[in-house]
């Protein structure tokens, strides 16, 4: 990936995003005015970067990243991530240079290959993941692209969790963004990626002091994932959770392992865990709020967040 078009340097993220972002999956879901507001928000609140992704229910993922950076004068934007399945290679380069040329400096281009029963309401057939993706990556090289390249190069980072994909991440592109993972994972991805590659880990947080509704919250956002999403289950065994851990939405070890709850010290000792285990950016996804909730949420979380 070339200087001043896509880019695989690490350093560009490490200088653009700082080292917390806000997650706010919400924004990718409403109208126009209510996601610019919400960016402006998070601006104003001192978050240098977004973190949001696609799926059925949401905007066009490099659509809503025009929204969010034209409402916004300093907020770095990163999809995470973008369905490979949503857009060929050659529209998914034309589309990031685009962003990339219109808001220098802010804008970075997470893709992953999403999950199968995501990529079959889509209408596609879902490839062997990692063949998929070393596909996908060959043809955004070759694409041509004829307008003239960003000012600033455009960063190129992997939704990754397993090491095949880990080793794809750290060879192909900047490094890798994961999402539900412990800090054991951003270890062990650390140790395998070596020293260079970024490491970007999300980490779903809920601000409530009492275990049982604390728990109870994260176990709705995660039920989904154990219930209809293999992959996460897989990984997650590697870190010795069993069948037991993925019923019912989650073990309490495992929903300890996997959301930071508690006050907003108890949500910074967790960052500060991935950030030493490795991580160079951690993204927080405050769970069970609508988005004036999760709003007030990372207002409550950026005077802590924001200083590490």
């Amino acid at each position: 990936m070339a200087a001043g078009a896509l880019s695989a340097d690490p350093d560009l993220l490490r200088e653009r995003l700082g080292r917390i972002g806000a997650w706010l999956s919400a924004i990718s879901s409403q109208g126009a005015a209510t996601t610019g507001r919400a960016a402006a928000a998070l601006e104003e609140m001192g978050w240098r970067a977004w973190w949001g992704g696609e799926g059925p229910r949401s905007r066009d993922v490099l659509a809503n990243s025009a929204v969010i950076l034209a409402a916004t004068t300093r907020l770095a934007v990163t999809t995470a991530v973008a369905n490979i399945y949503a857009r060929d290679p050659m529209a998914a380069k034309s589309g990031a240079l685009t962003l990339g040329d219109a808001f220098p400096g802010r804008f970075a281009f997470g893709i992953g290959v999403s999950h199968a029963p995501l990529v079959g309401s889509r209408g596609h057939d879902y490839g062997r993941p990692l063949a998929a993706m070393r596909e996908y990556l060959d043809a955004m090289d070759r694409a041509e692209y004829v307008p003239p390249a960003p000012a600033e190069p455009v960063p190129v980072l992997l939704a990754a969790l397993r090491p095949k994909m880990l080793e794809l991440a750290a060879t192909r592109t900047c490094g890798t963004h994961t999402y539900l993972v412990p800090v054991d994972h951003t270890a062990a991805a650390r140790r395998q990626c070596g020293s260079r590659p970024y490491i970007a880990p999300e980490l779903m947080v809920v601000l409530e002091d009492d275990p049982g509704r604390a728990r109870a919250t994260a176990r709705r956002a995660t039920a989904p994932y154990f219930d209809n999403f293999p992959n996460y289950v897989n990984n997650l065994r590697q870190f010795g959770y069993e069948d037991e851990d993925f019923a019912g939405g989650g073990s309490d070890r495992l929903i300890d392992a996997l959301i930071a709850w508690g006050d907003v010290e108890a949500v910074r000792e967790r960052v500060e865990a991935h950030l030493d285990a490795g991580a160079d950016h951690v993204c927080v996804q405050p769970l069970g709020r609508d988005l004036e909730g999760a709003l007030a949420d990372l207002r409550t979380l950026a005077p802590t967040l924001l200083e590490l």
